[in-house]
């Protein structure tokens, strides 16, 4: 018997166009075409998750969605604080009234006190001083890809200062519970306790200024740092989060960093866990939170930023016109630079056996995750050639598992399509030549990143997110913020979606997610939909096993539409066990044969996997 199929049963989160359960996210980047009903439920998600009243024009609901002008909830471009240096040129003293407990200790060079009371002080400063000033300078860049304007994930559940990343994690996975239908609870009762995976972190960390950032700049800003910036900052801390206050786990768990692949990355150790037989469940995630002034900056340095002025140039505006920010994306077009985004995204994955056992929602599943790096490179920011190799392998293990023939009726690659002009034509150049060395004409091309913007590590988790709702409704987003592909764009063997395109039922079978990351970080999965995962599942459990899980689906699906109820009326909080059931030492009793720790038994039988190559005792 081969290996199980990692089965894709639910997924939970949130970016720019709302939440990802239920398929709201996805409808509001299809509007357009949704049927009354749709767009109603769509709209009246948007408003739950905004926090307005049932009478607001959905003109004003949509407005707050997607890439937009950055809100002042985040900082004000046009008046960003920084610090200017100023020097005093030292022919004069400078003398300075200051409450005494302001004096520096030591007194710096230069500085004496003439007078002092019980609360003030008289400073001289002699010679030259230098000083760094308070001040406000306007940003270049005034777009981002934003949560839905009025959504606080910190009110979700008791954040506690947590870095906004973080907050937005243990929402991903309550949603992504909320999604799967089975009762976390129960399901750790069927699965053994070290046969559940969770993968999941950032690939920035978390630099605001409840992590990393606050905790860098604490001192130099007169502040004192506190206990939670540094390990709060960490990269992995989501799935450290996800396993102590969601989940309970005492599996295998960690993330891996691959730059702008980095789920990719996460997921394919998910995908390893299950088809090797190490686990049954597996939690894969990435949370995203870069919507700061400070990294921000470091990518504006970098040139990999849309800036007004270049979107002033590209639509031939004057000096003082503001730019159409929803179009700051142009994936494949004349375009010039990316717009960060923020978004978080959980995925649940069961062996196939677990998922007909459990009458699991059958979404699709992962045949694999490939990951190749650039080799000798010159620029470690710029592409080079190892997403040819990902791509090619991933469109080889299509080939492999569902045949030529559906291969070559097409699928969809979700392209990174980032906006940039080394973007456009170096994926654009992979993809069209892979195409062409499998026979592929008119291979479908999605650039989701036209909407949701760039959010980092978390980029190809909304990828794979949405290419699950693409499968369910059958209509991939166009990019819809461009007028043409750019002359420079290679198009041979590829139907880049330009405006919403309906697939076909044969071209709902695979999909290929691909992902680019600074340092040479390439990372291509390939996603079955659902019909071909359940003629696989067939062909190995049965007719039988098949209608068994028909009967178990039906409670499943009962409990993920309550889950939507209540999200959408309100009565859904994020999931979040603060200081409850913590394990310690006398919670864990064990022999040589199995070690339990509170009450999950877990088997130390360990058959060695080298055995011919060592002698009998």
């Amino acid at each position: 018997m081969g290996q199980p199929l990692p089965v894709i049963v639910a997924s939970g989160g949130i970016n720019s166009a709302g939440r990802t359960s239920g398929g709201h996210a996805y409808a509001r980047l299809v509007a357009e075409r949704l049927p009354a009903a749709d767009r109603a439920r769509m709209l009246d998600a948007l408003r739950q998750l905004r926090g307005l009243p049932a009478s607001t024009p959905e003109a004003q609901v949509l407005g707050g969605t997607l890439i937009r002008r950055i809100e002042s909830a985040y900082f004000d471009p046009a008046a960003l604080p920084c610090g200017r240096r100023m020097r005093s040129g030292g022919e004069r003293p400078l003398v300075v009234d200051m409450p005494r407990r302001s004096l520096p200790v030591p007194l710096p060079p230069g500085w004496s006190v003439e007078e002092e009371d019980a609360t003030h002080a008289r400073v001289v400063l002699a010679g030259p001083q230098e000083f760094i000033m308070p001040a406000t300078r306007e940003f270049e860049v005034k777009v981002a890809s934003q949560l839905p304007s009025g959504f606080d994930p910190a009110a979700q559940y008791p954040s506690r200062n947590h870095p906004r990343g973080l907050q937005l994690a243990i929402y991903a996975a309550s949603d992504a519970l909320g999604d799967l239908g089975i009762p976390w609870d129960h399901l750790r009762e069927r699965v053994a306790a070290e046969q559940v995976s969770v993968y999941a972190g950032s690939a920035m960390g978390q630099l605001d200024d409840a992590g990393t950032g606050g905790m860098l700049k604490a001192r130099v800003s007169g502040q004192r740092a506190t206990s939670k910036y540094c390990p709060l900052g960490l990269a992995e801390m989501p799935a450290d989060f996800l396993n102590a206050y969601v989940l309970g786990s005492l599996g295998a768990t960690g993330a891996s960093l691959g730059a702008c692949a980095s789920f990719l990355y996460n997921l394919r150790h998910a995908v390893y866990d299950i088809r090797s037989g190490r686990a049954r469940v597996a939690i894969v995630g990435a949370a995203e939170a870069p919507i700061t002034p400070e990294v921000m900056e470091g990518y504006a340095a970098m040139g990999a930023l849309a800036t007004d002025k270049a979107l002033r140039q590209l639509d031939g505006l004057g000096p003082e016109a503001e730019p159409d920010y929803r179009r700051a994306c142009r994936p494949f077009a004349e375009n010039c630079g990316f717009t960060i985004a923020e978004s978080a995204q959980v995925v649940v994955l069961f062996d196939d056996a677990l998922a007909l056992e459990l009458g699991a929602a059958l979404r699709g599943s992962v045949a694999d995750v490939f990951v190749n790096a650039d080799g000798y490179k010159k620029s470690i920011s710029g592409p080079g050639v190892g997403n040819y190799v990902t791509v090619a392998r991933a469109l080889a293990a299509a080939r492999a598992l569902l045949g030529e023939t559906a291969l070559r009726r097409g699928g969809l690659v979700q392209a990174h399509g980032t906006g940039t002009p080394q973007n456009r034509t170096t994926e654009s150049q992979i993809l069209s030549r892979c195409a062409g060395a499998f026979g592929l004409e008119a291979l479908p091309v999605a650039a989701l990143k036209c909407y949701l913007g760039h959010s980092l590590g978390a980029a190809s988790a909304d990828q794979v997110a949405m290419t699950l709702d693409i499968w369910r409704h059958g209509i991939v987003p166009g990019i819809a913020t461009i007028d043409g592909i750019a002359d420079d764009v290679c198009d041979a063997h590829l139907a880049f979606c330009l405006e919403h395109t309906e697939l076909a039922p044969e071209q709902r079978a695979w999909a290929v997610v691909n992902a680019k990351g600074f340092g040479g970080n390439n990372a291509s999965g390939v996603l079955l939909g659902p019909t071909p995962t359940r003629q696989m599942l067939a062909a190995r459990h049965g007719a039988r096993a098949l209608t068994a899980w028909e009967r178990a689906s039906e409670a499943v699906a009962e409990r993920r539409a309550v889950h939507d109820a209540a999200v959408l009326a309100g009565d859904a909080p994020a999931r979040y066990l603060f200081d409850h059931g913590v394990l310690a030492d006398g919670d864990v009793a064990f022999d040589a044969g199995s070690v339990t720790v509170g009450g999950a038994r877990i088997d130390l039988s360990y058959p060695s996997p080298f055995a011919d190559m060592h002698g009998d005792d």
